[in-house]
């Protein structure tokens, strides 16, 4: 098997919209992603979606990417602060560091204490991006109907709004899993094109 591109190529295919830089990238990480995560986790599914929102969580912070930073690590961070959010909405406190050393690069664990305003500021952010993404959705799926692109509408649904796998979803719909990854990808980075143009 010939050795995959390098983190900062894999990244530029990604920006680039190339879909099989993003199936490289999804080949690459979700192993160890769900390797990581699946310990801390209340069950395999939450894990398997903590692992989706991770490079949901990519898609949408790539402006911010610095190359410089190792892709895994960068990663691990992601996964680490999507696991938290988690474990708090659930009333429970990580027992274990979220990040380690050298997923982190030396900063300080995940869980560590913000000041108020800063917790206030990134709630109203979540909130303008929920409600970007949200009038995002409902465009990309006028434009599906229109077409009368059913399938893409219905690989939406089973991905984002029932969690399925990219494997689950090519199975219930006749296609093949590269296809339903290829709408997968091409859908996130719609919807992220679509927020930044609103400027969050």
């Amino acid at each position: 098997m010939a050795p995959g591109r390098s983190d900062s190529l894999l990244i530029d295919g990604v920006r680039a919209g190339e879909p099989a830089a993003w199936a490289e990238l999804i080949a690459r990480f979700e192993g160890r992603l769900l390797g990581y995560v699946i310990r801390r986790a209340p069950s395999r599914a939450a894990a398997e979606d903590l692992v989706q929102e991770t490079f949901v969580g990519l898609l949408t912070s790539l402006p911010n990417y610095d190359p410089r930073q190792p892709l895994e690590g960068y990663l691990f961070s992601i996964a680490a602060h999507k696991l938290t959010d988690l474990l708090r909405r659930e009333g429970r406190r990580p027992t274990l560091p979220l990040v380690s050393d050298s997923a982190s690069g030396g900063r300080e664990p995940a869980d560590s204490a913000r000041p108020a305003s800063s917790l206030a500021r990134s709630r109203e952010r979540r909130e303008l991006e929920d409600s970007a993404l949200a009038a995002a959705l409902g465009r990309q799926i006028d434009h599906w109907r229109s077409r009368s692109q059913w399938d893409r509408l219905q690989a939406a649904e089973l991905l984002f709004v029932r969690g399925w796998s990219n494997k689950q979803v090519a199975a219930r719909l006749g296609l093949s899993e590269q296809t339903v990854a290829n709408y997968k990808f091409e859908t996130i980075a719609k919807l992220r094109a679509a927020v930044g143009r609103e400027g969050i």
